[in-house]
Order: C-alpha cells, then structure tokens, then sequence
C-alpha cells in the first residue's frame, strides 16, 4: 500500500482517539457533580443553599459579586511576604514589593478593601471567612491560622482550589467572627499570582469583567487604571472547583492527556490528604 493510501487510515485513527478521549473527558464532567456531592460535607452543603451545585455567578478569586465577597479575599490582620518580611495586610501601599511562588517579587498596584457589617444574628455564609488552621496543609503552613473568603483558592499541586472546597469542620472550616464588622483587603499586581498569606501560596486578585467594582475603593484604582473595566486577566494556573467551568475543564484534560497517571479527583485529592492530616494531627 502506498504512503498516500496509509495517510487517510492514520487520520482515521488520530480521529478515534480524539473522539474517544473527548467522550472520555466529558463523562468525567458529567460526573463531577456527584464527585462535589461527596466531598463536600453535609454542613457546607446546607451553608450555600440554593447555590449548591450551580454557578454562583463567577470564575472566583475576585470575580464573584453581590453578597459574595470572592474578591475580598483576606481578613484584615494576614500576614503577606513582602521584600521586607511578613506585613499584615491593611499596611501593604501600591509600590510594596510581594514575594512569589517563583522566588521572586512583584509589583503591588492597588490593594482592595471592603468592610461587611452584621445585619442579623449570624453572619450570611458566604460573607464569613474560612479558617485554615496553623499547619494543617503540610505540617509547616501556614504559620498562623490563616483566615479567607470561600471564594479565594490555594495553590496546591499546581492548580488553585477555592477555600470553600476544601472545608472538611477540622483544619478547614467556616467561622464566626465575635465582630460587628468583617473586614477583607486583596492585593493586585500586574497579572495573576501566587503570593504568601502566612506562609501559605495564595492567589492575588485576578482582574475581570469589571469585579474590582466589588470594592469601597474601587475608584482610586480606575483613577491609577483608566480601563479597569476592560482588563482580563488569564488565570495563574488552572482553577478548579465544583461547578466545572473553562479553568476546570482545562485541568481535567492535563490529567486526561496522561495516559500512564490513574484518573482521579483533584478535589478530592486535595481534601483526603488534609482530612488525613487533621486527623492525625488530633491523636
């Protein structure tokens, strides 16, 4: 058989596989709400109402809007790694140097604040922030409990997981100020980063779709950035969470490509391994 003959059969083929990894991927996708079902507990589940298991209405880590503070991601008080060592938060000015996961520093542009006031008896939610407990992630971080909104991601094995996800009422949990009011900060740079929150890597403020608006300050920074509004920022790294998504999907075919790596829930993953480490950190 000639090379012209054999060339349509490997297309055939090249096209099988395609399909049937495409198929593949998507029964994963397809499932991924029962996987959230499971590894979400029954406590976080009721917590989010009607909200549980659709998009709340953002991409997260600053891109949420209306009683969701997404944006808003740490309480006042965290400690970030600057040039200079740990600062707390609110005493970070545009001009500051962050370090990176990289092992370098960034430019900090604007620094977003928000302050939430107590309204009822118990604060909504999606307004009270998570607590990471001191090393619970790798028995060294963070350093300090660590507080953040639901919606801000940590970086873990390469991809950012929302806060939210990873609540297992040990290490991970929602809390209740003893507060009247809730105050949140989130830092931009010129791009989306990972930054250190008492030690532990972070995501920065991810810009679009005009969510710094999110913000009481929000104008200072379309003073410093004209066409705020119109900026995009591309994801740090890929994003996962429960209600699937681009980022997600993109993470789900980085594991799909890699044929000799068995298939699994990042998620998942991510939450046996610091339920495990909370429970042995309990004997």
């Amino acid at each position: 058989m000639s090379s012209h003959e054999k060339h349509p059969s490997n297309l055939n083929r090249a096209r099988r596989h395609f399909l049937g990894l495409a198929a593949a991927t998507g029964a994963r996708i397809a499932g991924l709400g029962v996987i959230a079902s499971s590894i979400l507990p029954s406590s976080m589940a009721h917590a989010w109402g009607r909200n549980w298991g659709r998009n709340p209405g953002g991409t997260g880590g600053g891109t949420g809007g209306g009683k969701d503070p997404q944006g808003a991601c740490f309480l006042a008080g965290t400690s970030i790694l600057t040039s200079k060592g740990e600062v707390p938060i609110e005493d970070i000015r545009a001009g500051d140097l962050v370090r990176t996961v990289d092992g370098g520093t960034r430019l900090v542009r604007w620094v977003g604040r928000r302050a939430y006031t107590l309204t009822g008896p118990t604060w909504h939610p999606n307004i009270a922030p998570i607590r990471v407990a001191r090393h619970s992630v790798d028995g060294q971080t963070p350093h300090r409990d660590l507080y953040i909104s639901g919606g801000h991601a940590l970086y873990l094995d390469g991809a950012l997981i929302e806060a939210r996800y990873l609540v297992n009422d040990r290490s991970i949990a929602p809390t209740a100020p003893d507060a009247d009011t809730i105050e949140y900060f989130n830092i931009l740079l010129d791009t989306h980063d990972v930054i250190f929150a008492e030690g532990l890597p972070v995501e920065t403020f991810r810009m679009v779709n005009g969510n710094h608006e999110l913000f009481s300050n929000f104008a200072e920074l379309e003073q410093l950035l004209p066409s705020a509004s119109r900026v995009a920022m591309a994801s740090f790294a890929p994003r996962l969470n429960c209600y699937g998504g681009r980022d997600h999907l993109k993470a789900l075919l980085d594991i799909a490509a890699h044929p000799f790596r068995s298939p699994r829930d990042p998620i998942a993953d991510a939450r046996e391994r610091l339920a495990a480490r909370a429970l042995e950190a309990s004997r």
